[in-house]
């Protein structure tokens, strides 16, 4: 049997049986998931050790295989990794659980009341490299939600993903409810990505988490729907208004506090009233903190240190410690830059001037927009949501982080008293 026939023969396995779970997750009350998240918080603190042990495995193999260190520092899992995974499943316990949620009932003139009802998805179709975390942000919030979940971690992270999963359908089982809610591809095949996008018969939506070459491979293959985002370049804009200690503190947390991930900022822009005392300062603390500043020419001339940025520079994800630098007259350029260079997936400008924050807020058209905030706090977790799922740069079905609530649907409901069309 070629590996394509055993990819399809797996993949309709996994459907099938997330197709049964999807149908059991869909009646399941809310005590029961919130008692399965509880029993995998614990699962994974006392399975520590093991789950560490296991990641270990990983990051041998991926620093054998090249892996550089935005990689391997999205692989790595320690004892704050692993107790953040188990807080993130108690704070979705917590959360209140949108499926049965009735809204917008309102009287017709017929005498019939109309309105909705936040349902699960059905299958969600989980596709990611790296991150380990992952494994347990998207079963915990598919959990709550009332969906099924097949999820497909990449080979680099195989025996990470194989001690966290295992916990969960663990909880799962201990619970009372379907096991088979969370499943992990216990396969490196390359080919089962492609089946799981085209398996459309059994999952409802597709969602991406890696590099921008996987995330184009799904969008342009998938038969199933697909909630993405391809990069994360991020602005910071120091408006001239700008409490310059504020900026630099944020410029530096948003650039720094970690660098391998999307929410991470990629270019600091500056306004010219400050950009004399405002550049040699953020830059000077940047380099002090590990970063490359590559700037326009402007901000060469007032830093010799910083190197000279091309083209490529202000369209580059750099899920590193490099950032790009450009000085601009006013807020209207730095709002074109945006809108030329960004990503749509978070900007952020530093003003004490109230008409220029609320310009900012309004026409920025990004999936997260801030003031006088890093860019890091784009995150479902600081956004109250619980762990999240992903971040979303489309417009349709959910926009920013995807918490619980996008991985609902609505449906219409009609209550009557005997009400005949005539």
């Amino acid at each position: 049997m070629t590996t394509e026939h055993i990819a399809k023969d797996m993949m309709q396995m996994l459907g099938r049986q997330a197709k049964a779970a999807a149908a059991a997750m869909r009646m399941a009350d809310t005590g029961s998931k919130n008692t399965a998240l509880k029993l995998a918080a614990g699962m994974l603190r006392r399975e520590q050790d093991e789950i560490i042990a296991a990641n270990a495995k990983d990051m041998q193999a991926g620093r054998e295989s090249g892996l550089d260190a935005a990689m391997l520092d999205r692989l790595a899992l320690n004892e704050q990794r692993v107790e953040g995974m188990a807080e993130g499943l108690e704070q979705i316990a917590q959360l209140a659980d949108p499926v049965g949620e009735i809204s917008n009932l309102s009287y017709r003139p017929s005498g019939i009341q109309v309105g909705h009802m936040r349902v699960p998805i059905g299958v969600i179709g989980m596709i990611y490299e790296s991150r380990p975390n992952v494994t347990a942000d998207a079963a915990g919030l598919c959990l709550k939600s009332g969906n099924a979940v097949i999820l497909r971690g990449g080979s680099e992270a195989i025996y990470s993903n194989r001690a966290i999963a295992a916990c969960l359908r663990r909880a799962l089982a201990d619970a009372g409810l379907e096991q088979n809610a969370v499943q992990l591809v216990d396969n490196t095949n390359r080919a089962l990505v492609g089946e799981l996008i085209r398996a459309d018969e059994f999952v409802d939506v597709i969602i991406p988490r890696g590099g921008r070459s996987l995330i184009e491979r799904i969008a342009n293959e998938a038969r199933v729907p697909v909630i993405k985002h391809l990069d994360g370049i991020c602005h910071v804009y120091v408006d001239a208004t700008a409490d310059l200690t504020m900026a630099k503190a944020i410029a530096v947390n948003a650039k720094m506090h970690r660098t391998g991930v999307c929410n991470a900022m990629e270019t600091l822009l500056v306004h010219a009233a400050v950009a004399e005392v405002f550049v040699p300062m953020v830059v000077a603390a940047l380099r002090e903190a590990g970063a490359t500043v590559r700037g326009c020419p402007r901000s060469c001339a007032l830093d010799k240190s910083i190197e000279v940025a091309s083209d490529a520079d202000w369209d580059t994800e750099y899920l590193d410690a490099i950032l790009s630098l450009r000085i601009v007259d006013d807020l209207d350029a730095a709002i074109a830059h945006i809108a030329r260079h960004a990503s749509g997936h978070t900007e952020s400008i530093i003003s004490e001037d109230y008409s220029a924050g609320q310009r900012f807020l309004r026409e920025v058209d990004s999936a997260s927009v801030m003031w006088n905030v890093s860019t890091r706090f784009a995150d479902g977790f600081e956004y109250g949501l619980g762990a999240e799922i992903g971040i979303s740069t489309d417009r349709l079905h959910v926009r920013g982080p995807v918490g619980l609530q996008g991985l609902t649907t609505q449906k219409w409901i009609v209550l009557g008293h005997g009400e005949i069309r005539t």
